[in-house]
């Protein structure tokens, strides 16, 4: 008697009726591909896909982000810190230049390196003094900005910060010349590089809000440039 048992799909042979059992099983020829071909996607990337393993198969992009210049990475626009500069030296409105950029538009690189550069001529046998310019310039710029919101002003922090140290360009024009007067010529290039820098800062923060207080705001604007002036010459 032979016994045969089934079980679903399979079914259980005798030893001696095995050996006279032969034949191949094909299978489909998978190819593993990581990304799609012609809009189909291969049977492993469906049979991942179907159990939620997708993942596996997507590739991480480049950022585009990491191939930005080192100057757009900072934020740094050379021509727009140069035309600012020529609104700070050029502040007569005749000229045309449309000096409201550098309040409207203030930026963080641009007046830092005015005032290092301002600096930088201003250590030689005083080397401490460069500390002092940064000190004076942010903490200067925080007095003008509270006394412009008390006095009704609109302007924040970031713009009298850029004005303040931009404007300090006159002085860093006039600062060569006087390697080379005497004293009493000297004085007035001081006195005239600080009437250039304190107008130039005061002609884009004093604006029409202040109406009779401009002179409560002129006047600190005035005191912090000679403060700079006298940073620099020692006096």
């Amino acid at each position: 008697m032979q016994f045969s048992p089934t079980n679903g799909d399979f079914t259980f042979v005798s030893s001696a009726e095995a050996e006279e059992l032969s034949g191949t099983i094909s299978t489909p020829d998978i190819k593993l591909n990581m990304g799609s071909d012609g809009g189909k996607d291969p049977y492993a990337t469906t049979f991942l896909r179907q159990r939620g393993y997708g993942w596996l198969l997507e590739v991480e992009e480049d950022d585009s982000d990491d191939n930005k210049p080192l100057l757009e990475e900072l934020d740094i626009d050379l021509t727009d810190i140069y035309y600012k500069l020529r609104c700070v030296l050029m502040p007569m409105p005749s000229l045309g230049y449309n000096r409201q950029v550098v309040r409207d538009n203030p930026d963080f690189w641009g007046p830092l390196a005015v005032v290092l550069f301002f600096s930088m001529i201003s250590i030689y046998g005083q080397f401490r003094v460069v500390s002092w310019i940064i000190t004076i310039w942010i903490f200067g710029s925080l007095t003008i900005f509270l006394l412009a919101r008390v006095l009704g002003g609109e302007v924040s922090y970031g713009q009298v910060l850029g004005v303040i140290g931009y404007s300090l360009l006159p002085l860093i024009v006039i600062a060569p010349l006087l390697l080379f007067i005497g004293a009493a010529v000297s004085f007035v290039f001081q006195l005239f590089g600080v009437f250039w820098a304190a107008y130039s800062a005061a002609s884009l923060l004093v604006g029409d809000e202040f109406k009779t207080k401009k002179p409560l705001l002129i006047y600190p604007i005035f005191l912090l440039y000679i403060y700079f002036l006298s940073l620099y010459t020692g006096v």
